[in-house]
C-alpha cells in the first residue's frame, strides 16, 4: 500500500438513471415529481390537521405527526437531487454534498423507523394496559420518545457517515446509485480496513432495523394476545382497528426494505436495482399518507372536517 499513490476525491458522479434509454427520462420524472408533490401535501395535511383538532391531540397522533416530519426530511433529503440529476446531463456530487446527503438520510430514515417502534409501543400500553396509559404515555414521556428518536437516527446517521467518508476513496469516482447510497460508496472505498469497517457499517445498520423490527413484532405478540381474550367479535375487531394503519406501514417499509436488500445481485441488475429502490425512497413515503388517511377513521373524519371549515364554512 505504501507504493500506491491515491488522488484526493473531490466529488461523485451518480449514473442511477443514465443507463435508462432518454425518452423514457421524463415520464419518469414528471411520475416522481407527483408522488414527491403527493407525499409534501399529504403528510402536511396530516400535520396540519392534528395540529388544528384537539380531539387528536393524543400520544398516538403526536407520534404519527413526528413520523410524517421524518418522512416529508427523509423525502426532501433524495428526491430533489434524484428528479434534477433525471434532466441533467453531467450528474456529478461534491464530497461534501454526497457526506451530507448520507447523514441526513440516515437520519431520518433511521428516525422514522425508531418512530414506528415507539407507535408500536403506544398501541401495545393502550391495549394491554388501558388503566395506565395515561400515566405511561404522559406528555413528558412523549416527548421524551420522540427525543429519543431523533437522537437515534441522528447518532445512527453520524456514525455511519463518519466511518464512509473517513476511508480512501480510489480509482473511480462513479457512484453506481442515483443518490449516494452507502454500499454504493463503500464498492469505491480502498485500504486495508475497508473489509473490517464495511463489516461494521453493515453491523450497525442491521442491527438498529432489525431491533426496531423484533421490538415491533414483540409488541405485536402481546397485542394479538389481548384481543384474543376479548369475548365479543364486535370488540375484537374494535380494538384491532386502531392497530391496522401502523402495522400497514411496517409491512410496506419493511417489506419494500428487504426485497431491496436481501434480493440476490446479478451482474446486469443495475437498472433494476435502481428502480427497486426508488419504491423504498420515493412510493413507500407516497403510501404512508394514503395509509393512515384511509384506515385511520378518527384521522379520515378529523381531515374531513377541517375541509368542511375551509371549503364549506355555512355547512360545517
Amino acid at each position: 500500500m505504501s507504493g500506491q499513490n491515491y488522488s484526493t476525491v473531490s466529488e461523485f458522479i451518480l449514473i442511477g438513471f443514465s443507463n435508462f434509454p432518454q425518452q423514457l427520462l421524463p415520464t419518469f420524472f414528471l411520475l416522481y415529481l407527483l408522488m414527491y408533490l403527493f407525499t409534501l401535501l399529504g403528510n402536511l395535511l396530516i400535520m396540519t390537521t392534528i395540529w388544528r383538532e384537539h380531539s387528536l391531540h393524543t400520544p398516538m397522533y403526536l407520534f404519527l405527526c413526528a413520523l410524517s416530519t421524518s418522512e416529508i426530511l427523509f423525502t426532501v433529503a433524495i428526491t430533489p437531487r434524484m428528479l434534477v440529476d433525471m434532466l441533467s446531463v453531467y450528474r456529478s456530487i461534491t464530497f461534501v454534498a454526497c457526506a451530507s446527503q448520507m447523514f441526513f438520510s440516515f437520519t431520518f430514515g433511521y428516525t422514522h423507523s425508531f418512530l414506528l417502534m415507539i407507535l408500536g409501543y403506544d398501541r401495545y400500553v393502550a391495549i394491554c394496559h388501558p388503566l395506565h396509559y395515561n400515566m405511561l404515555m404522559s406528555t413528558r414521556d412523549c416527548a421524551r420518545l420522540v427525543s429519543w428518536s431523533w437522537a437515534g437516527g441522528s447518532a445512527v446517521g453520524m456514525m455511519v457517515t463518519l466511518i464512509v467518508f473517513n476511508l480512501t476513496f480510489c480509482g473511480s469516482n462513479v457512484i453506481h446509485h442515483f443518490f449516494c447510497h452507502v454500499f454504493s460508496l463503500l464498492k469505491l472505498t480502498c485500504g486495508n480496513e475497508t473489509s473490517s469497517l464495511t463489516i461494521v457499517v453493515i453491523l450497525v445498520c442491521v442491527t438498529a432495523l432489525m431491533g426496531c423490527l423484533f421490538l415491533i413484532v414483540l409488541s405485536y405478540v402481546f397485542i394479538v394476545a389481548a384481543i384474543l381474550r376479548i369475548p365479543s367479535a364486535e370488540g375484537r375487531h374494535k380494538t384491532f382497528s386502531t392497530c391496522v394503519s401502523h402495522l400497514t406501514i411496517v409491512i410496506v417499509h419493511y417489506g419494500f426494505a428487504s426485497i431491496i436488500y436481501l434480493k440476490p445481485k446479478g451482474p446486469r441488475s443495475m437498472d433494476s436495482n435502481t428502480l427497486m429502490t426508488t419504491t423504498y425512497t420515493v412510493f413507500t413515503p407516497f403510501l404512508s399518507p394514503i395509509i393512515f388517511s384511509l384506515r385511520n377513521k378518527e384521522l379520515k373524519n378529523a381531515i374531513k372536517r377541517s375541509f368542511q371549515r375551509a371549503f364549506c364554512p355555512l355547512s360545517s
